[in-house]
């Protein structure tokens, strides 16, 4: 299996109501962090997406956490694309040390293309698949 290249990473702000009484970051903010990098992953590379009538919504995921995250800073998600089928789209991310380049945790999700219109799964637009396709280039080889 070749290693994913992640194209898009945003810094993470790490808040007090995200430590838990272990003094580390509670394992469930880490969903809250891959969200965060989801979101701004397609409105980055699907600019322009009507969100009022579509979305992307969760059927799967799997993570695994790797280390704690014991520092406030230098907190990062990385996203990439690695697979896009008729209506789902797969994600690989990772909650990592930027400055250490450790990872924290990581996560495979599936993602369904959703018309919020007709509240169905429809497949991914091209305009989405050509978008994606141009920006991860051989991650999705």
């Amino acid at each position: 299996m070749k290693e994913t290249e992640f194209h898009y990473t945003l810094p993470l702000q790490i808040r007090w109501k995200d430590w838990d009484r272990f003094n580390h970051i509670n394992n469930a903010t880490y969903f809250e962090f891959f969200d965060t990098g989801k979101i701004n992953y397609f409105e980055k590379v699907c600019p322009g997406t009507d969100w009022s009538k579509c979305a992307v919504m969760m059927v799967h995921d799997e993570t695994d956490f790797v280390s704690q995250i014991k520092e406030f800073n230098n907190i990062s998600v990385r996203t990439a694309v690695i697979h896009i089928g008729n209506k789902s789209i797969t994600l690989l991310q990772e909650v990592y040390n930027h400055r250490k380049n450790e990872v924290k945790a990581r996560c495979v999700s599936v993602m369904v293309y959703f018309n919020s219109v007709t509240r169905q799964a429809e497949p991914v637009p091209d305009s989405w698949r050509s978008a994606i396709a141009a920006f991860e280039g051989d991650n999705l080889g």
